[in-house]
């Protein structure tokens, strides 16, 4: 098979090259190499890899790119917050101008097979439990709140304390921030494109995705990132909130395998003219602090600092419920978080 990834030179594209490379597969990379996601020069292309530099926003490239390809891993995507909401006709112009771009190119050329690089992001807060009210969905953490140290969402119903627990497919999308709208919209996109041409679309709703590649400290830098590059610095790790906030960090290799096994199993997975989500995560939370702590730990110092400064339009919580994935094409997470973190640790950034 010959598979399009685009985003291919970026952190997890990368590795999904790798992987489908590794199960005999041809790749045709084909990457931006933003500067927000790439701290120097393109990588070398692979042995069996076709390396292209364009912008998924120009259909000339684009369709040059498709040529002779029978699937396509839409992975190029701005990331992260950003800095404000100035980001957002970039955010819009990357990841859903580029999306609509790719979808027409490749209805044009027939072809039909598609996995999308999802996101946790557009669930908004994750699954929350009242005692007294069931499954409740809280509103955005409103600033007073977050000023005054009030990290938690209560229930909007009572004002009770809620418990956090694991986010599946079917979930309500309440995206939170700009970012999350985007990638929201990709879905709609990838679904409006496969009920129109027969196609079959899946999305992997990564959670937080960790390993050896990130992109150094910038504004759209993940956690991860963040924490190691100030260890790089010789600095402490500077955690918001409280540091409780809860996530699901999957490790790259993790996820590209995942990837890799979604395009093959498109067509066992996902009937003509479907869209189909899977959250990927590990299965195994852990909260920002307790993950500073063991990148902290396992780098050799400084240890964190709990900050107690937040960001409008983070979420508390969210976890996945990584079942549907499982069942569905056999695909088990291998990388604990302990070791993980370990390899992380001393892994270099891009």
């Amino acid at each position: 098979m010959r598979v399009l990834v685009t985003g291919g030179a970026g952190f997890i594209g990368t590795h999904v090259v790798d992987a489908l490379l590794a199960r005999g597969h041809e790749v045709v990379s084909y990457d931006a190499v933003l500067a927000s996601a790439h701290g120097g020069p393109p990588r070398a292309a692979r042995a069996g890899e076709r390396f292209v530099v364009g912008d998924v926003r120009d259909p000339d490239g684009v369709e040059s790119a498709l040529a002779g390809v029978d699937a396509v891993c839409h992975q190029a995507a701005m990331v992260g917050l950003g800095k404000d909401f100035a980001d957002a006709p970039a955010y819009v112009g990357c990841n859903d101008l580029g999306t609509a771009v790719l979808l027409a190119a490749m209805a044009r050329a027939g072809l039909r097979d598609l996995v999308l690089a999802g996101s946790m992001v557009v669930y908004g807060e994750g699954r929350y439990v009242c005692a007294r009210h069931g499954v409740v969905r809280p509103g955005p953490r409103a600033e007073k709140d977050l000023a005054a140290g009030r990290f938690e969402p209560l229930c909007p119903s009572c004002g009770a304390e809620l418990a956090p627990g694991l986010v599946a497919e079917d979930a309500p999308l309440d995206p939170r921030n700009v970012y999350a709208t985007t990638k929201l919209a990709q879905e709609h996109l990838s679904a409006a494109w496969a009920r129109s041409t027969d196609g079959r679309a899946v999305s992997l709703r990564y959670h937080n995705v960790y390993g050896p590649g990130m992109p150094r400290d910038t504004p759209y830098a993940g956690v991860a990132a963040l924490f190691r590059s100030a260890l790089a610095r010789g600095e402490a790790p500077r955690v918001f909130e409280d540091g409780g906030q809860r996530r699901d960090f999957v490790h790259v290799r993790d996820v590209a395998a995942a990837a890799a096994t979604a395009l093959e199993s498109v067509r066992d997975v996902a009937a003509a003219g479907t869209f189909t989500a899977f959250n990927t995560g590990s299965g195994d939370p852990h909260t920002v602090g307790e993950m500073a702590r063991a990148l902290a730990d396992a780098h050799g110092g400084p240890a964190p600092v709990v900050t107690g400064e937040y960001r409008l339009g983070d979420v508390r919580h969210v976890t996945a419920d990584s079942a549907r994935l499982r069942a569905a094409l056999g695909w088990r997470p291998e990388v604990r978080f302990a070791a993980g973190m370990r390899e992380f640790a001393g892994a270099e950034l891009r």
